[in-house]
């Protein structure tokens, strides 16, 4: 079976045949349909994030249907269709016992392990680490990771889901909880931006401010609910946000994870308002906003898959989505097969897309 295999940072992606064992206990071996490219793949090939466990597979946001299920799996049998979560569901630790299954504690995505702590895949007789594996044609998962999802929904639409969408729309909804009026702004309209900008539309905000440097992305934003458009590399945007907002924003989102697009972020809001850090920063960034604005009640939050309870959260969204309430169409701009993995990677470096899918 063929999976998309990271050797180094800054080196392009290889397809490559590799080995998959069977489900062990507690795990599902699911048939990928369909898989979201996401900034955070790009992230493990630019060595933005810093991968130790290589050769390793790369995709999280995946869709598809269940093949085979291991010794105690309770929730899913084979043909059940599922989406992938980013973080487990355990049900028992203490986040997940309080309500942020986010912050679920068993297992965190980013040992190249399994939660035993052993691998499925291999090639040559060789260890090949994985997370999700979603960039492959098949794969074993733990069942916490797996949300059972209706079946009539198109699989490479409710891909989306797993990621991309469940952090925009989480970070509004879920973690800033925007009231209906409020005065927002987006900062960085790609994949999860425009699912803040779907969050805000949701959530009633008077006004939405889409802050981009590539008009296209700006029109995508407008597309999926933003009202108004900032070009950050034509205009200076603060000024602009200020004018609109009379004076700054409610809410602030920064959907870019750059120091300097944070700090215009938070600057962009109102005393008493509040910035919320969606955006991945690299490694080792620090992030410094001025004291005095901070005096003044605002509130600077970061958010985690945006604050997501995937197996509530999921329904709901993919529910909205099916009734023409929510928009993913219009999300996934491109369809590549999982050979040309490395075009779509130079797709979304140069804003030719939104998100591109990968079909199986």
């Amino acid at each position: 079976m063929r999976a998309a295999l990271l050797r180094r940072p800054h080196v392009p992606v290889e397809i490559e045949q590799v080995d998959l064992d069977h489900p062990g206990p507690g795990e599902v071996r699911v048939g990928m349909v369909a898989a979201g490219v996401c900034r955070s793949d790009l992230h493990r090939l630019s060595g933005h994030t810093i991968v130790k466990t290589l050769p390793f597979i790369l995709g999280h946001e995946g869709a598809g249907i269940v093949e085979q299920v291991g010794e105690g799996v309770s929730s899913l049998s084979p043909g059940d269709h599922v989406v992938m979560s980013l973080t487990a569901q355990c049900g028992r630790c203490r986040n997940c016992t309080a309500g942020r299954p986010n912050l679920c504690e068993w297992h965190a995505l980013g040992t190249g392990r399994m939660p035993d702590g052993t691998r499925r895949f291999s090639q040559d007789g060789e260890p090949v680490f994985a997370d999700l594996a979603a960039f492959s044609e098949e794969t074993v998962v733990a069942e916490s990771y797996l949300v059972k999802v209706r079946d009539d929904v198109p699989l490479e639409k409710a891909c989306l889901v797993g990621c991309g969408v469940m952090t925009g729309i989480g970070a509004v909804v879920n973690r800033a909880k925007v009231e209906p009026g409020a005065t927002t702004v987006v900062v960085g309209c790609g994949g999860v931006g425009l699912n803040v900008v779907q969050g805000c539309s949701l959530a009633s905000a008077s006004k939405i401010i889409a802050v981009d440097n590539v008009d296209a992305k700006l029109e995508l934003a407008e597309s999926v609910g933003a009202t108004h458009l900032v070009n950050s590399a034509k205009v200076d945007a603060l000024t602009e946000i200020d004018r609109l907002t009379g004076g700054g924003a409610d809410y602030s989102f920064e959907v870019v994870g750059v120091a300097e697009t944070l700090r215009l972020a938070f600057s962009a809001t109102r005393p008493g308002g509040t910035a919320v850090m969606v955006g991945l920063p690299a490694q080792e960034a620090e992030i410094s906003v001025p004291g005095r604005a901070l005096f003044f009640d605002r509130t600077l939050m970061g958010t985690f898959y945006g604050a997501a309870r995937p197996r509530q959260d999921f329904e709901w969204i993919l529910d909205m989505y099916m009734e023409g309430r929510l928009k993913l169409d219009e999300l996934a701009t491109n369809l590549r097969p999982l050979e040309e993995l490395n075009e779509a990677f130079e797709d979304m470096e140069l804003g030719r897309a939104a998100r591109t899918v990968l079909t199986f």
